[in-house]
């Protein structure tokens, strides 16, 4: 195949023998390598707190090892958007950071993570981190989100059905995307679905479903019996991914946070104790036709040479049954959908942003041949691996 780069931007994708050579173009040999569009980690947090020598290097890594989009999950949105303009400009390296301005109920901003990104201001009264209430005008709200640059709201908690409902619908008025965790106390997994989200975040959060346990608040939550996650999975866990199903809202799944967890011996009532019952759930929403995309929510040390996302994928082949086609299927196109982004990236088709990662080996092979990646062409800009070094 011959890919043809003009403006950033793919101008032709077509059989060697049908192309035509471009008059004064720049010729990569590429012969015997393999090409995946750019990747997309659609769960990251590279400014809780703001450390920008820190963010830099995550979205180096990141782009030196094929991705280039990345969702930012609710962040210190004044560090985040410079951030942003400095890697779509190619001030830095990094991939396109798309991010999102978190609404919450007022009882969650004693959190300190929202201490943290709203240092100098007061947390739940700023555009990125807003304090809802009955009173809020959600159009303002909304409105002030947008102000930020966020493409999207992300829902966190202690909102009420309700509230839910209201946000979603006056978000999608104004164009903004929605992404929330899939349950949001006292909202829970189908109040969040039915509301009309487009992505929902934690696949674990799926017991809340059909569990008995349903708190009032965030503070309220509590750990989940042992027992409704090793058993069979509850008729409400299957009505919840019906309607996903249904809506076509895209899981987010976060899955190998569970196992990370697992290994650091950490239990706590919003995620699942075991990795294997996150692997039985993202299973059972691919079985049922819901559009995975691939979330980290997580980094791997500084001086590890590839991202976390890579562990992700890994992941959904190894305990969860996905094909290497389908994973980065998820990892691409609806990644870039998660992104609000689904028209212009995650595919290599004409017309759409010039993104995607050449590799020495086969990925549908195998997923670890990522790992064997040369270089990054991420808006026709070229990033070559051997550029980058642990830790720089």
């Amino acid at each position: 195949m011959t890919i043809v780069v003009d403006g950033g931007k793919f101008a032709a994708v077509a059989p060697s023998a049908e192309s035509t050579p471009v008059r004064g173009a720049r010729v990569v040999d590429l012969d015997g390598r393999y090409v995946i569009p750019g990747l997309v980690d659609s769960h990251q947090h590279i400014a809780t707190p703001p450390d920008r020598a820190a963010a830099e290097a995550v979205l180096r890594r990141l782009v030196y090892s094929g991705v280039t989009v990345i969702r930012s999950m609710a962040d210190d949105l004044r560090q985040v958007g410079d951030l942003a303009r400095a890697t779509l400009v190619g001030e830095i390296a990094g991939p396109d950071i798309v991010y999102a301005a978190l609404m919450a109920g007022p009882e969650f901003f004693v959190d300190p993570r929202t201490i943290a990104v709203s240092q100098g201001e007061v947390p739940g009264a700023v555009p990125w981190m807003q304090a809802i209430t009955p009173e809020t005008d959600l159009p303002q709200a909304v409105a002030m989100a947008r102000g930020t640059g966020a493409r999207a709201i992300k829902l966190y908690a202690d909102l009420s059905a309700e509230t839910v409902a209201a946000i979603v619908a006056e978000a999608h008025r104004q164009g903004v995307h929605v992404w929330a965790h899939t349950a949001v106390f006292p909202a829970m997994p189908h109040d969040v679905v039915s509301a009309g989200v487009d992505v929902v975040s934690h696949v674990g959060m799926f017991v809340y479903a059909g569990s008995a346990h349903r708190p009032t608040g965030y503070a309220a939550k509590k750990p989940i019996d042992d027992a409704e996650r090793e058993g069979a999975l509850d008729p409400q866990i299957e009505s919840l991914v019906r309607e996903m199903s249904r809506r076509g809202t895209i899981l987010d799944a976060t899955a190998n946070l569970y196992r990370r967890r697992d290994e650091a011996g950490e239990r706590d009532d919003a995620r699942p104790s075991e990795a294997a019952f996150a692997a039985r759930l993202v299973r059972h929403a691919h079985q049922a036709g819901i559009e995975i995309s691939t979330g980290t929510d997580y980094e791997t040390d500084p001086g590890e040479p590839f991202p976390a996302l890579y562990q992700e994928l890994e992941f959904l082949v190894k305990e969860c049954g996905l094909t290497p086609g389908e994973v980065l299927r998820s990892a691409t196109l609806v990644g870039a959908r998660a992104a609000g982004a689904g028209d212009s990236r995650g595919s290599i088709e004409v017309g759409k942003i010039a993104d995607f990662a050449v590799l020495a080996e086969d990925p549908l092979a195998d997923l670890a041949n990522l790992r064997s990646i040369e270089m990054t062409v991420k808006r026709g800009r070229c990033y070559h691996r051997n550029d980058w070094t642990a830790g720089s």
